[in-house]
């Protein structure tokens, strides 16, 4: 069974390879450049970012009040993320009907002196700034939008399978006694086979963590997780009692709902901080949203995702100040830990400039991994055709078979893009094959 087992394995490599190896260099170039940006941000934006005065931070609904006054009615307050640490600004938030989801508008503003420093877009739960947010979408859909994330899946769904394909390969190759002519005849087969056995690890985690987040696998994945009482936990905001606050017009942003907080309420924050303050929520970085209808309870949120990971939350009920309901990292279960810190770790936050440099260095691996095999294909590549998927697969045993086709139809369902992208390879084989067969047919006939 070894023969057909590695001419199958050996074909679909070479599919990954030809057919999505485009899309993993892409999602590997554009990673490796959001990996190295953080640094650039800190000084591209320092103005927004930093400042040099120094004193007893304002409170904050004296900052909140100076933002409003900026914006004026062109949007809503949703959330502010005081001053992490002395020398930083506080980024007050506020939601608009124009913006894009887990888009808000944030205005910086000196903690000491109520001076505005910058009014940007910035993004998503980390708060990325403009030039990572751009980074950010080109990597995830290629600033497409939604129709655009079939490409990053497309690349994460066949990554692990061109990773442990890989492996297979050298695995049965060695145990063929075949390294050291390959070693003497094909040496750039042997770097390309070399540097993905030193890059497998990484790049399982790529694709693992890129599934996570996806748009169809990562639905699956957060159903099956759901089944297994594995989700991520969630502070429930619900209340009893007196409405707390009218709802505002603009109450829609990124998929949640917001109040439209009044100026008057702006001195609920400074209040809600000290009751979070009080209940252990003691990170630097955390975000702090008031309720989100008239029976809800605002929330504080921890933020960091550097290591050790600080995302407890609490809900407190803004009319006695306290704590309705609380979510601890340390009692999330393993597979919600494991996410998270899969997905920090994927952007480079969970171990700050060492967790930078070992993201750039596997994308710069899996770069030139590309590359080389497109090298190795181009100086194998013959005008014969050799045995394609299909012939491999019926060359097989019929229990590897019928187990083959079993597999294939499971992480066909589990991972769609993975599934529809399988079917047009083996559509394209047959119709290239009955091409070539009717080419001969014809060549045989009498001119």
């Amino acid at each position: 069974m070894q023969r057909p087992l590695l001419t199958l394995l050996i074909r679909l490599h070479l599919y990954v390879g030809l057919f999505v190896g485009p899309f993993i260099l892409i999602a590997a170039l554009s990673g490796l450049i959001y990996a190295l940006t953080p640094q650039l941000e800190s000084r591209l934006y320092a103005e927004q970012l930093f400042v040099d005065s120094g004193g007893p931070s304002l409170p904050l609904a004296r900052q909140i009040e100076v933002a409003q006054a900026h914006i004026g009615e062109a949007a809503t307050l949703s959330a502010v993320r005081p001053a992490p640490r002395p020398g930083t600004t506080t980024r007050v938030m506020f939601s608009a009907s124009e913006l894009g989801p887990s888009e808000s508008r944030a205005v910086f503003i000196d903690p000491v002196t109520a001076e505005i420093r910058g009014d940007l877009l910035v993004y998503g739960t980390t708060g990325i700034l403009p030039l990572r947010t751009w980074l950010d979408q080109f990597h995830r859909s290629l600033l497409l939008g939604e129709p655009g994330r079939i490409y990053s899946e497309l690349a994460a769904s066949w990554l692990w399978v061109a990773a442990l394909g890989g492996l297979a390969l050298w695995v049965i190759r060695r145990q063929g006694n075949r390294k050291a002519s390959v070693a003497r005849t094909q040496p750039l087969r042997r770097w390309h086979a070399t540097l993905g056995l030193w890059l497998v690890v990484g790049l399982l985690f790529f694709s693992a963590t890129g599934l996570t987040w996806s748009r169809w696998a990562g639905d699956n994945i957060s159903v099956a997780r759901a089944a297994l009482g594995m989700s991520t936990p969630s502070v429930s905001t619900a209340l009893t009692g007196e409405p707390v606050a009218p709802t505002g017009e603009h109450a829609h942003h990124a998929g949640m709902q917001m109040a439209a907080t009044e100026p008057s309420d702006s001195a609920l924050f400074d209040a809600v901080l000290a009751a979070a303050r009080h209940a252990g929520i003691d990170a630097g970085k955390l975000e702090i949203v008031p309720a989100a209808g008239p029976d809800r309870a605002w929330t504080v949120t921890e933020i960091d995702r550097s290591w050790p990971t600080q995302v407890d939350a609490v809900a407190i009920d803004p009319r006695s100040l306290t704590v309705t309901d609380r979510i601890d990292f340390a009692t999330f279960p393993l597979a919600a830990k494991l996410t998270r810190w899969g997905i920090d770790a994927h952007m480079g936050s969970l171990f700050g400039l060492a967790n930078q440099l070992l993201l750039a260095v596997t994308a710069l691996g899996l770069v030139t991994l590309v590359i080389w095999g497109y090298l190795v294909w181009w100086r194998r590549r013959s005008p014969v055709r050799s045995a394609g998927v299909l012939t491999a697969l019926r060359d097989l045993s019929p229990a590897a078979r019928a187990l083959t086709v079993a597999l294939a139809a499971l992480f066909g369902y589990c991972l769609p893009v993975l599934g529809g992208s399988l079917l047009v390879f083996l559509v394209v084989e047959l119709a290239l094959g009955g091409a070539q067969h009717t080419d001969r047919k014809a060549l045989r006939q009498p001119g």
